[in-house]
This record gives C-alpha cells, sequence and structure tokens, in this order.
C-alpha cells in the first residue's frame, strides 16, 4: 500500500506556479532573436520564470549564458535522474475563439485553462511539485535529480542538441509529455518542404506549425465565388467574412493524430484545383486528397509494432515564384526511413514537386523489462489499478533525446486531449493525480529509505 505524498498545499503551489507560467507568451518569435534569446523573448521569459520559481523551493538553478536551456537540481549521488520538459508552447491561434484568455490561466469547473496546461508547462509543474512534496515529506534522494527546461521543443529542438553537446548525459529519466500509462518506443518524425512552381494567377499564404492540422484556411482571392461553389459540393464548411472573403473550416489535432482531424487547408486545396490548373494543386486535389495516413500517396504503410504512417500537410503557400508546402511524417519504427523519402521523391516528382529535408528525429526504443519501465509501470498500476500497457506512440517527446528515457504521463487515459488546441485545458482533478503518481515513482526509484 503507497502512503500519499503530495498534499493539498503542495498541490496548490503547482496551480499557482503554473499560472505563473502559463502568463508568459512563449510562442517563438524570430523578431525578438538576440544572442541570449535564441528563440525570441517570450521563450525566455518563460524559461526565467520556470527557473526562478525552482530556485524559490530549494533547486539549485542554472541558465545557459545563450539562453538555449536551464535546469533545477536537487539531491545528491553519482547518477542522475532527469525529467525533461519545455517551456515553450505552439501559437493560440486566434484569441477570440477561446473561452478565456489564453496566456491568463483561469480556473473553470474544476480545470485550468491557458496555452500549455498540457503541454507542457502544467506537467512540468506537476512533476517539479512532486519532487517538492517528497523533499517537504523528509525523503532523501540517492541520486540527483535534474529538472530539464528546453525552450525550442514545438520546433527544431535545437536547444537540446546545445544542452547535449555541454552536459553529461542522464543514468535515466523521464518527460512528463505525453499520456500515461508509459511510451517506450516512438515513431521516426519526418519533417519536410514540397516545392513546385510558381503561379501568377493565385497568391495563398497558409501557414501553420508543422506538427498541427490546421483547422482554419482564409481566402480571399480571385474566382471567389466559384471557390465558394466547389466547397459546397465537397460539403466543406466555411465562414463567409464579408469583404476580407472566406474562411474554411476544420478541426485542428496534434499531428501524430492527424486522421482524427480535418485538414482546413486541404479542403481548400481540393476547391481550388477544380479552378485553377496547376500540377502542384493537381498533387493535393487528385492524388493526396484527405488522406492523413499517406495511402493514397505511398501506398499502405505500417507496422504490427507501431501501426500506420501518418502524413500532415499543415502549410500551403503559393507566389509567382514557388508552391510550397509542410509535410509532417510520422513514420513506423520498423519502416526504412530513406527507402520511404525515395518512394515519395518519385511520388511527387510527376507533379513538379520536389523534396527539401527539413528536420529529422529517430525513433525512441527502451526495452519494456528494463529496471525502469518496470518500475514506472509498477507505480502507476499500484495507484490506479490500470493494467495497460506500454505504449508505442507516433509523438515526438524530448524523450529520445536523452539515454533511457521514456514519456511518462502526464495525461490519464480518457482525459480529452487539447494539446496544440483552443481552449488548451488541464482538469485539476487529473493534474493531481498524475502529481501523487511522480511522487511515488520517484520516490521508487530515487530514494532508499527517509
Amino acid at each position: 500500500m503507497t502512503q500519499e505524498i503530495v498534499t493539498e498545499a503542495q498541490q496548490n503551489q503547482a496551480v499557482e506556479a503554473l499560472k505563473r507560467l502559463v502568463s508568459k507568451p512563449s510562442v517563438y518569435d524570430g523578431k525578438t532573436v538576440t544572442e541570449t534569446t535564441p528563440f525570441g523573448q517570450g521563450i525566455d521569459d518563460a524559461l526565467s520564470e520556470v527557473l526562478k520559481i525552482a530556485d524559490e523551493i530549494g533547486f539549485h538553478t542554472y541558465k545557459d549564458p545563450k539562453g538555449n536551456y536551464g535546469y533545477a537540481e536537487i539531491g545528491s549521488g553519482n547518477e542522475t535522474f532527469g525529467i525533461i520538459g519545455h517551456v515553450d508552447v505552439v501559437p493560440t491561434g486566434d484569441p477570440n475563439d477561446w473561452k478565456h484568455d489564453p496566456f491568463d490561466a483561469t480556473i473553470d469547473d474544476g480545470h485550468i485553462y491557458g496555452r500549455g496546461t498540457q503541454d507542457d508547462k502544467g506537467p512540468s509543474m506537476a512533476t517539479l511539485f512532486a519532487v517538492k512534496a517528497l523533499v517537504d515529506q523528509g525523503y532523501h534522494f540517492n541520486k540527483k535529480i535534474r529538472f530539464i527546461f528546453g525552450t525550442d521543443e514545438e520546433t527544431l529542438w535545437r536547444d537540446m542538441k546545445v544542452y547535449n553537446a555541454n552536459e553529461k548525459p542522464i543514468d535515466m529519466g523521464i518527460a512528463p509529455d505525453a499520456e500515461f500509462p508509459l511510451i517506450y518506443a516512438e515513431k521516426g518524425l519526418e519533417q519536410a518542404y514540397l516545392v513546385g512552381p510558381g503561379q501568377d494567377n493565385l497568391a495563398i499564404d497558409l501557414t501553420g506549425a508543422f506538427n498541427a492540422v490546421p483547422a482554419k484556411a482564409h481566402y480571399n482571392g480571385p474566382k471567389l465565388a466559384e471557390v465558394k461553389q466547389a466547397l459546397s459540393n465537397h460539403h466543406f464548411d466555411y465562414e463567409n467574412d464579408g469583404a476580407n472573403g472566406i474562411t474554411v473550416l476544420g478541426k485542428s489535432v496534434h499531428a501524430m493524430n492527424a486522421p482524427e482531424g480535418t485538414n482546413a487547408v486541404l479542403r481548400l486545396a481540393i476547391a481550388l484545383d477544380e479552378l485553377f490548373p496547376s500540377p502542384t494543386l493537381d498533387f493535393l486535389g487528385k492524388l493526396f486528397k484527405e488522406d492523413a495516413t499517406g495511402t493514397n500517396l505511398l501506398g499502405n504503410i505500417e507496422d504490427q509494432q507501431s501501426g500506420h504512417l501518418t502524413v500532415n500537410i499543415s502549410s500551403l503557400k503559393i507566389t509567382p515564384q514557388e508552391t510550397r508546402m509542410q509535410l509532417d511524417m510520422r513514420i513506423p519504427v520498423t519502416v526504412n526511413r530513406d527507402d520511404l523519402i525515395d518512394k515519395l521523391k518519385t511520388a511527387v516528382a510527376p507533379y513538379e514537386l520536389h523534396y527539401e529535408a527539413f528536420d529529422y528525429l529517430a525513433p525512441l526504443y527502451v526495452p519494456t523489462d528494463s529496471h525502469l519501465v518496470k518500475t514506472l509501470m509498477a507505480t502507476y498500476q499500484d495507484l490506479t489499478g490500470d493494467k495497460t500497457k506500454p505504449q508505442i506512440s507516433g509523438g515526438a517527446t524530448y524523450a529520445r533525446t536523452m539515454h533511457n528515457c521514456v514519456a511518462y504521463g502526464a495525461m490519464l487515459p480518457g482525459t480529452p486531449d487539447f494539446m496544440h488546441q483552443v481552449n488548451e485545458n488541464w482538469e485539476l482533478k487529473s493534474m493531481f493525480k498524475a502529481m501523487a503518481i511522480y511522487a511515488e515513482a520517484i520516490k521508487r526509484l530515487c530514494v532508499d529509505d527517509k
């Protein structure tokens, strides 16, 4: 039988700290990038704030002089247990679509609303104050516990490249940036551009995050009435914006769950393809269509271990000089990446498109019979009674940047997924349950006795 470790005091402290952290609009901002704010002032403000919070509760803190990362450490010993989170967030979209100000954390009906409450500021505070609860209860750690706070997770992970170049590897760890019970393997992540010829008779600039299915696509160009009719013929939803044209409507989800979303950019492209002759629009309207599994493009690609390939096209920009679109693929763990890219290049060539690499993250795998996975799984099962097996994911977490590290929570089964979405929020009851799981797991892994 496990002992209650986290008290109401630590729960309340975690919530107040989360409010402080959410108030820092930590979206990548190229306009404020400097030598010491490599991803913009807002992200640097959030990094400074989280380190200030950790310092206030007794952790030793360090901030990279060039602003790429920070860490907060407590305990001692020859080994280091890492807890890897990130303070950057994706853009909010139209703030008017939110129930509450996305950067003013608000508690409403037992949920805390705000950008980052699920991804990843909320889980970071849940784990930080779970460790504080262990300290407050008088436990002594047999190894260092280091919270590593990243700043570029939602874009290119440049922060972790700097961290790993500067710091010693951890011995084991968790990334609280996914779902319970545990993710021991993650699909490969390929992000790239498909680039083709431009057009003189059509200009489009629909850009967004690689890793989110776009929920809206604005259009105010030529043949507007015909575009509306084409959308209606396909039963695609849109809103009239008066003199400002129309907005095609979809449903945003994380790119790893792309088949569960509705891609507004693709829906607009399908309509445009009927009205504007273009090989690149033909690619979207006649080949790819709305198939987020990539089957129309590449055939059936899946494996027993990790399921189907997913493909998300999250942007479309057409100028007289070129057409450019963003591509996000989550590759099954046994599929050869080089062979897949060769197949992609062959498939897009007839549409006058070529492939431009942007970023690649290799798959993650930690054996399920390892001490780390067995201990984390036993803790979760003991505290929840849930016997769900550890999972493989299409998501990409910072666990794959570290040695012997897995994604562990913080979302419980049944928790609605609001990551990267409007009205992002986390139920406080679920947050507090996650804190209890983290405290017990860290106690089992990092404490000999009281």
